[in-house]
């Protein structure tokens, strides 16, 4: 499995705006993505730290072909307007710890 998180800030006045944007555009697009597994947004205990995109990929090529078709720069986009500060995208290959402890 592969992760992409997205850390993203943003503005104090709109974050209540970004959410349901995320839940009502960007959810839907990429829960539509070829091998995308989940989408959640993981929203800050700590209203200091980034809220996370975090999306789950079957593999690492369907996470990059999502990315090289330019739905996620349009989806950032999107959410352009609520954003404090670009957006920082990291990615990651998952390991499942319980089968290794077998």
């Amino acid at each position: 499995m592969f992760v992409r998180l997205t850390f993203c800030k943003f503005s104090p006045e709109s974050i209540s705006d970004a959410l349901s944007m995320y839940k009502k555009e960007v959810v839907p697009v990429v829960s539509q993505q070829k091998g995308n597994i989940a989408v959640h947004m993981l929203e800050p205990v700590d209203k200091a730290d980034d809220f996370i995109s975090l999306t789950q990929w079957r593999t690492k090529a369907d996470a990059d072909a999502y990315e090289s078709s330019g739905t996620y720069a349009s989806l950032v986009g999107k959410l352009s307007d609520h954003l404090a500060k670009p957006p920082v995208l990291k990615s990651y290959e998952t390991t499942d710890v319980a089968t290794m402890a077998h």
